[in-house]
């Protein structure tokens, strides 16, 4: 391996960042482990999703099996992973997390971890797992790459989302995060090309999403990345690490040190996106699937597309949570042109609604426009 690589400037710093916040390093993952320690149709970590399982279903431990069966057929459906997705965050009659109570949950993380089926395969630089469950992957480049991160973008909706053989793989994953570990820069265009992006999962074609933590003040340094309360790093796990991947070389050289830094892109991104209770709110209440309907040549074609919050209605969906905490009762959400105002009334609808059922109360929605696009839009949004 070079010196100095995406791995080394990137993946490893951001692999070590990863137990600061939370999470634990499974090890390097190998096909001989296949059946035993992970399920290849689905890179479920099968010992720990068991093991979490019967943690979280006490009376159900014999249902396990069926479980895992049951998953397996909904990550084939061509539905997305809406079947999925509507699992994972069921409650009744049992539950794969436990939104509620984010200790009770476990957070793990490889890297190189192979998605094939047939002779067809990707491999994610880092994949995130939430009790045994690959939910997210994170794939970085070495800063200054060629074509930035248009290039991935262009992978992905070219090469794996149209791929039939990934549907599986895809329809699992909640939350896809790309860095080439620089500041968001168009290059004299208008939309970033380089920088840290997120997206969900698509049929064909997904954008990728710029992430801005929220800094009201325009501090240095935002907040939430400030004064996170960040775990010392596990020397253990970071010897493992770099070994694993034939990294050692780089640990004690100033550029890998640097590249630890909390507040670089990547890291910044993985903590306001990954850090467990992140992750969980967004993947709870920030996912939301649309069927969109267009007439062409005097026919009605049906497209149904996965959306996840901007960051700007987390953030308006946060502060509104805040407020009603404090019983402020009435409030106005400011949007510019095209911000997502349909998205994040629905997205609200999941987190009012829980909100007033944990004080016994029953939330009731009247979502009023003033124009038909808007009524046809709000339509298919929250149908």
């Amino acid at each position: 391996m070079k010196q100095f690589s995406e791995a080394t400037r990137v993946q490893m710093p951001a692999m070590v960042h990863l137990t600061r916040i939370g999470y634990t390093y499974f090890g390097k993952l190998s096909e001989d482990k296949n059946g035993t320690v992970y399920d290849s149709d689905t890179n479920i970590l099968l010992q720990v999703f068991e093991q979490q399982f019967k943690n979280l279903n006490p009376g159900h431990e014999g249902e396990f099996l069926q479980i895992l069966k049951d998953i397996r057929k909904e990550l084939n459906d061509d539905d997305l992973g809406r079947g999925f997705y509507n699992r994972l965050k069921a409650v009744s009659p049992v539950k794969l997390i436990d939104f509620d109570n984010i200790g009770n949950n476990t957070f793990h993380f490889t890297a190189e971890f192979t998605c094939k089926n047939g002779q067809d395969e990707f491999r994610p630089d880092i994949t995130l797992f939430v009790n045994g469950l690959p939910l997210c992957f994170v794939e970085v480049k070495k800063p200054n790459n060629q074509g930035g991160m248009l290039a991935e973008s262009a992978r992905m909706n070219k090469e794996r989302f149209p791929n039939k053989k990934f549907r599986r793989f895809i329809n699992i994953t909640q939350l896809m995060i790309f860095s080439n570990n620089m500041e968001y820069d168009a290059l004299g265009g208008i939309v970033p090309i380089q920088g840290a992006f997120y997206c969900t999962g698509a049929r064909s074609y997904s954008p990728f999403n710029c992430f801005r933590e929220e800094n009201l003040s325009a501090q240095k340094i935002a907040p939430f990345h400030c004064d996170y309360p960040y775990k010392d790093i596990d020397k253990t796990a970071e010897k493992q690490i770099l070994s694993d991947y034939n990294c050692q070389v780089i640990h004690t050289s100033p550029e890998y040190q640097t590249n630890l830094d909390f507040n670089t892109p990547t890291n910044r991104i993985l903590t306001s996106m990954c850090s467990p209770e992140r992750l969980l709110y967004i993947i709870k209440y920030g996912i939301a699937y649309v069927r969109m309907e267009r007439e062409v040549d005097g026919k009605i074609e049906s497209t149904d597309q996965k959306h996840i919050m901007r960051y700007q209605q987390l953030f308006a969906s946060l502060a509104i949570r805040k407020k009603l905490a404090e019983g402020v009762k009435s409030g106005v959400v400011w949007h510019t042109q095209g911000s997502g105002k349909t998205a994040l009334s629905y997205y609200l609808t999941y987190i009012l609604n829980d909100f007033y059922s944990k004080q016994n109360k029953v939330a009731k929605f009247y979502f009023i426009v003033d124009r038909l696009d808007l009524l046809e839009q709000a339509t298919q949004e929250f149908e």
